[in-house]
């Protein structure tokens, strides 16, 4: 009797903590908005409360995720609570006739291409082509960074329907909300919208001190905004202006940033931007664009004089490797022909040694020798007399 009367002070703070920090989702049940949680956050999130830890003299409310479900049954027969059946849309029968409307397409797409099949030379460039866009596709994915954001998966839809088994169990079961309190926030800033509409109804009340400065406040903030509105209408003013004078070449925004989604700081920020869309402008992109072309065509050119280098290279290479084997084959011949001659040379030589020497080289040599003797005699006769 005492689980079905009304909760206890503890029970409403626990349940109160599970509302506002058990994560929670919302959706629509029997044409009403709720919110849901799962029992498996739940017991988490008790397991990890003020209540989980023990106190001097006392001992811990959760120490095990039993303990937390059998807590979680007496909140739910409290009616804190309630269990919910997940139940998963099925496609509608639109959705059939479609599919079969497309099976239906399908097979006379194929009986077509049955009947093309004839003209065979057409499908095989155009099967050359698709693997060719497959292949560069394929070489996109895997140029891809591993960070790139990938395709979101459909989820399935589904709606909540009430339980039969009103059971707090473990697991990925679904729970709605029956407990809606009032968050602190929530209950402090409607206190500060109450106390200031009274205190604006007793304005006549005030001191005069207040009064005043309310007054002063209060033109100020006006002026303020008043000045933020024509400086708005100002500059567009001025765009026309330059813009007209200019023919349309000069673009001149001050403070362009000033009616922008951003914050008051940066609304001040920068405090101009011109641009100029000219003939010089377009001629500079022209420029651009014919020196991305020039690049690339030095590029190719490059490319294609390389190509050629390495084509030339090959064809010396092959040159110089014939020409090689006939110079070897010279040199060889060379170094016989020295070899040859230097064995003759020796061997005529050695003949000399045992052939007859006739009177008239003898007389030659020794006449020979006699002005050799006579060429000695006059280089030490020079000498002494330069001495004397």
């Amino acid at each position: 009797l005492q689980e079905v009367g009304e909760p206890f002070k503890e029970e409403k703070a626990v349940a109160k903590y599970l509302r506002f920090n058990c994560p929670t989702k919302s959706t629509n049940m029997m044409g009403h908005r709720v919110d849901y949680f799962i029992a498996s956050k739940a017991v988490d999130c008790l397991l990890d409360s003020k209540w989980a830890k023990a106190k001097k003299g006392e001992e811990a409310l959760f120490t095990t995720r039993e303990s937390v479900v059998d807590y979680c049954n007496r909140l739910l027969k409290k009616q804190f609570f309630h269990r919910a059946l997940k139940v998963m849309k099925m496609k509608p029968d639109k959705d059939t006739k479609k599919e079969k409307e497309k099976g239906k397409a399908e097979s006379g797409k194929e009986e077509e291409k049955k009947s093309k099949k004839e003209s065979g030379k057409d499908e095989k460039t155009k099967k050359e082509k698709e693997k060719k866009k497959d292949g560069e596709k394929e070489e996109c994915k895997k140029d891809e960074t591993p960070g790139t954001p990938k395709k979101k998966e459909t989820k399935r839809k589904f709606k909540l329907e009430p339980h039969e088994d009103q059971v707090f169990l473990d697991g990925n079961e679904v729970y709605v909300w029956i407990y809606d309190p009032v968050h602190f926030k929530t209950f402090a800033m409607g206190l500060v919208l109450v106390i200031a509409v009274i205190a604006a109804t007793l304005f006549p009340l005030w001191p005069a001190e207040m009064r005043v400065g309310v007054y002063y406040l209060s033109v100020g903030a006006g002026c303020f905004v008043a000045s933020i509105l024509l400086l708005a209408v100002a500059r567009c003013i001025l765009f026309l202006i330059i813009w007209l004078i200019t023919g349309g070449r000069h673009h001149f925004w001050f403070l362009p940033n000033l009616t922008a989604d951003v914050g008051f700081i940066d609304s001040f920020r920068p405090l101009y931007t011109h641009e100029y869309k000219g003939p010089k402008a377009d001629l500079k992109k022209e420029e651009k664009s014919e020196s991305k072309k020039q690049q690339k065509y030095d590029s190719e050119e490059k490319s294609d004089s390389e190509k050629k280098e390495e084509e030339d290279g090959k064809t010396e290479a092959t040159r110089n490797s014939g020409t090689d084997g006939s110079g070897g084959e010279r040199h060889s011949d060379t170094d016989s022909d020295r070899r040859e001659d230097d064995r003759s040379q020796h061997s005529s030589g050695n003949g000399n040694d045992f052939e007859m020497i006739t009177k008239e080289e003898l007389e030659q040599q020794t006449d020979e020798g006699d002005c050799e003797e006579e060429e000695e005699e006059d280089i030490e006769s020079g000498p002494s007399h330069g001495k004397s």
